[in-house]
């Protein structure tokens, strides 16, 4: 490519040679510069999403915690896995497990873990039992 830039300035070659050798290299550098804010703007949504799923899990091991008389332990949930899922429309959406702890009598540590498809709670563990969320019905047809 430099060859083209040097015939052209010596005369060798028409004038337009110079503005297609700049316009090619300006598309090439836009182009990486929007793959960069596309990734910098999905890393963004990434850590926005994340955020709102923990707080989710959070209000939900709360929740279940007070319903049961036990006693949420560090306020929080930490991340356990992270996996892709569908969900029953057949949308592909995140599947995260947070894990937190939680204590019966005070003096012990017990673990608990809610799982989060998207950002709804779709199964919450707390004690032996293993509790599933209902979900809403999608359509409101009845069967008679």
């Amino acid at each position: 490519m430099p060859e083209l830039l040097t015939f052209a300035l010596s005369g060798k070659f028409p004038a337009d040679s110079v503005a297609h050798f700049t316009l090619a290299y300006t598309c090439t550098m836009d182009l990486y510069e929007l793959l960069a804010l596309l990734l910098l703007a999905g890393g963004f949504w990434l850590w926005l999403d994340t955020l709102k799923a923990r707080e989710a899990g959070v209000r939900a091991a709360q929740r279940a915690c007070t319903e049961e008389g036990l006693q949420f332990l560090d306020e929080t949930v930490v991340g356990a896995s992270w996996r892709l899922a569908r969900d029953t429309a057949g949308v592909l959406k995140l599947r995260r497990v947070y894990e937190f702890e939680y204590s019966d009598t005070g003096n012990n540590r017990c673990s608990g873990s809610v799982t989060l498809l998207g950002g709804e709670v779709e199964y919450l563990h707390v004690r032996p039992q293993l509790y599933v969320v209902p979900k809403a019905p999608e359509n409101h047809e009845t069967l008679h």
